[in-house]
């Protein structure tokens, strides 16, 4: 069992939204379902084996920007198919970040990105970070480019 589990809390959502996930991330499964009243008041789920439980607390409590679920993706087409999945009746913002229907903010930034940023010459690493302040989605060839000191597409 893992130490610490995220918890979100929806308005009346949490079912609805744990199966959401679960359909956009491989290996996504619910784990259990907690009912009170004939309503569900909790769901556990998990997303590669990371635990999040999710309440029908009602409308209370909103999700903000302070907090945001970083997913480390491997491709483009990774990057790609998840934002486009998770963004769906949500917003997007800036430098990766994208907030879905329920208002969860989620980071879908390719590993290129952190490795690019991490060069020890620091006018690439800048130029990186340049390029990607301008940038919603994230898009690695223009990372790339910016690294290799070439103008963007």
């Amino acid at each position: 069992m893992q130490k610490i589990t995220p918890f979100l809390w929806f308005d009346h959502q949490a079912e609805e939204a744990a199966n959401h996930y679960v359909s956009i991330f491989k290996n996504g499964k619910i784990t259990g379902i907690h009912r009170r009243d004939g309503k569900v008041l909790t769901v556990t789920f998990e997303l590669f084996g990371q635990r999040f439980m999710a309440l029908n607390g009602g409308p209370l409590f909103k999700f903000t920007e302070a907090i945001s679920l970083f997913v480390d993706c491997e491709t483009q087409e990774e990057v790609d198919e998840l934002w486009e999945k998770l963004l769906a009746g949500g917003s997007d913002g800036r430098c990766g970040w994208l907030k879905d229907k329920y208002g969860v903010s989620w980071q879908i930034i390719p590993r290129a990105l952190m490795q690019m940023l991490s060069d020890p010459d620091p006018e690439k690493s800048n130029a990186v970070m340049q390029a990607m302040l301008k940038m919603d989605k994230i898009v690695i060839d223009d990372l790339k480019r910016a690294h290799e000191g070439k103008p963007a597409a």
